[in-house]
Order: structure tokens, then C-alpha cells, then sequence
């Protein structure tokens, strides 16, 4: 069972409460110096003065450039769910990984071992939902089945959007 993270980026006001929630169930501290797995950001169209927001983390890439990198096998994608998952306890902190990396989802602490978005493998589903992603399970023939979850969106405890057929 294929598993894809997904968050309605429209629905997206930049709190940065992903961000947050994200550092709280990874035990971020960002007076270490160590990076967040999630970070929001902010575009401007210039053109049009329209303002959005990109909440990012690791892509869990088909194809991940970074397990490729790794000379010492602590990045592999997990058969069951798609997921590009890690142990760093191979790690040599060599850092292939981050420069292989098109997303700079791979981080550094200060052990100098890699870690990175997990998608909250350990406590799913309800670690997930702290941060506001929605997941839908891959369905053989690309068919992605409904799930019904409930999200943080703009600060607020609301209905999952995708027990909603009308959201695209």
C-alpha cells in the first residue's frame, strides 16, 4: 500500500502551524542549529501583487536522488509505502545525500548524522494529522481511494477535505 502525503496548499494562510507541529513531533530544537524537516514560504506574483504560500518538505521521490547518493545505505524507500525512510546509524555524515538532493530535504545535527521528513511513519495516522496532512493510499490502476481524515487548516479543527468528492 502506496502511501502519498498530501496538503490543499489553497486552503494554505502561511501560520507556519505545519512547521511547527512538525518540529514538535520530531524534537527540533532550533537553538541547536539543526533545520526543520518543514518549512513555509512565501511568493509574491509581481505582475499581479497575488501573494501564496508553500508549506515544503522531503518529496518522497519515485526515484530518490538521495538514496542513490548514499554511500552507506541509511537512506532506503520502504517497500509498503512508498515513503523514502532512513537509519542513520550508517551514517558517515558525508552529506551526498544533501547535495544529491533537488529539495535540500536531508539535514544535519549536531552528531553530524543525516535526518529528514519521515512522513511521520512512527504514530501514523494520528502524527500526521498534528500536521495538518491528509493521506491518501494509492489504489492499483494509479485510482487513489478517499480517506476520511481531519486537518488543521487555518487554525481551525475542520472536516478533512478529502471525504469531500468536490475537492479536486
Amino acid at each position: 500500500m502506496k502511501l502519498k502525503l498530501e496538503l490543499d496548499l489553497s486552503k494554505c494562510c502561511g501560520c507556519g502551524a505545519c512547521a511547527i507541529a512538525c518540529m514538535d513531533q520530531n524534537d527540533i530544537d532550533l537553538s541547536t542549529g539543526v533545520r526543520p524537516f518543514r518549512c513555509v514560504f512565501r511568493q509574491e506574483t509581481r505582475s499581479t501583487g497575488r501573494i501564496e504560500y508553500y508549506s515544503m518538505s522531503c518529496m518522497h521521490c519515485d526515484n530518490a536522488p538521495c538514496v542513490t547518493a548514499c554511500p552507506s545505505g541509511c537512506l532506503y524507500k520502504d517497500e509498503e509505502t512508498g515513503l523514502t525512510l532512513y537509519d542513520n546509524t550508517n551514517c558517515i555524515g558525508c552529506h551526498s545525500c544533501a547535495m544529491a538532493c533537488p529539495f535540500g530535504a536531508p539535514t544535519f545535527g549536531p552528531d553530524n548524522k543525516m535526518r529528514k521528513c519521515d512522513g511521520c511513519i512512527e504514530g501514523r495516522p494520528q502524527a500526521r494529522l498534528r500536521q495538518g496532512l491528509h493521506l491518501r493510499r494509492a489504489e492499483p490502476g494509479g485510482r487513489r481511494q478517499r480517506s476520511r481524515t481531519r486537518g488543521i487548516l487555518a487554525g481551525r479543527d475542520v472536516q478533512g477535505a478529502l471525504g469531500q468528492p468536490e475537492m479536486r
